[in-house]
């Protein structure tokens, strides 16, 4: 009787995280080596360079992709073609990481004499921490699962996944040792919702002027509805007699006064605004106030000066519109 797919799916899933915490349970000061002699290498304008064949190979096309994206430059080698030119890329001082879960691929081992010939250092990724691949490398970072996620422990299943966390626990490490910081993820991701989170500032996303719905604390609720209506806003920022915020006011506000008090309208601001509202400074990134809407469950944001007072206004409904969600 075949196996039902989601006790198969939940099956490869158990096998799977066992094999990453098998990994973490192997790492060793190797790692840490490893981060500095990546991070000596790029410091002084050097490269990472990935090598691996089959589905090693795909995985180091990621893992390559992702050192770039953090400011590690990266290329991917081929095996077969680096002995017919491509060997042109590599320069002394690089760092070679292998990727062989057996250490013993045919093409990578052919290549290696001619490596050797570089000025560069060897991290091995592997599952054979006594192959042939790491007797000749620096650095061996071991990856042995203990087993493959394939029914017949043959398709590399569980060893792949284990690479793929191997490869993003070094580029976060080397990230963090070179001080890679938010604005130069930023300058890495120039397009699409990273880029413009990290790089658009609050006043360049905000309703502003006559869309910024602003209302003195001794106006009616009345005069502040019609200010809303005006500037089609579902809220109203509250200032003091300086022009200083001090509260708001919104359409659910009015719903739920509305239900306890028929006079309502012809209260002031001041007796029925919310005090201390949730704001953001004009020269804060776009990247600041979505961490706000996600962690406070607003509607409308207040963008203030370095004065206090409300100067602009974010809409949940403007993000979309953005491209920033």
């Amino acid at each position: 009787m075949k196996n039902n797919p989601l006790t198969r799916a939940r099956k490869v899933f158990d096998i799977e995280i066992a094999a990453l915490r098998a990994v973490r349970q192997q790492l060793t000061p190797a790692f840490a080596t490893a981060i500095d002699l990546a991070v000596t290498c790029l410091n002084q304008r050097g490269k990472l360079v990935i090598v691996g064949i089959g589905k090693s190979g795909n995985v180091g096309q990621k893992i390559a992709a992702t050192f770039n994206s953090t400011g590690s430059t990266s290329v991917v080698l081929s095996s077969v073609d680096a002995l017919h030119g491509d060997l042109g890329i590599i320069r002394d001082g690089d760092v070679i990481l292998a990727l062989s879960y057996s250490g013993e691929s045919e093409e990578l081992l052919n290549l290696l004499p001619a490596l050797k010939r570089f000025s560069i250092r060897f991290i091995a990724l592997t599952g054979a921490a006594q192959s042939t691949l790491a007797r000749h490398s620096d650095v061996v970072l071991n990856l042995k699962v203990p087993r493959e996620a394939c029914p017949f422990n043959l398709a590399p299943t569980a060893s792949t996944t284990a690479l793929l966390a191997m490869g993003d626990a070094l580029a976060m490490a080397i990230l963090e040792a070179r001080g890679f910081r938010r604005q130069d993820f930023a300058k890495h991701h120039p397009s699409g919702a990273i880029g413009r989170s990290l790089l658009l500032r609050v006043g360049d996303m905000m309703r502003k002027n006559e869309r910024n719905a602003v209302a003195a604390r001794t106006v009616t609720v009345k005069q502040a509805l019609l200010t809303m209506t005006r500037c089609k806003s579902g809220s109203v920022s509250v200032t003091d007699q300086r022009g200083k915020l001090v509260g708001v006011f919104t359409d659910g506000d009015l719903r739920r006064l509305m239900a306890a008090d028929d006079h309502v309208l012809d209260q002031p601001l001041s007796k029925v605004m919310t005090r201390n509202p949730v704001v953001i400074r004009e020269d804060a990134l776009a990247a600041e106030a979505l961490r706000i809407f996600d962690e406070r469950n607003i509607d409308d944001l207040i963008v203030v000066n370095a004065k206090r007072e409300p100067v602009g206004l974010i809409d949940s409904q403007d993000l979309p519109k953005l491209k920033l969600m």
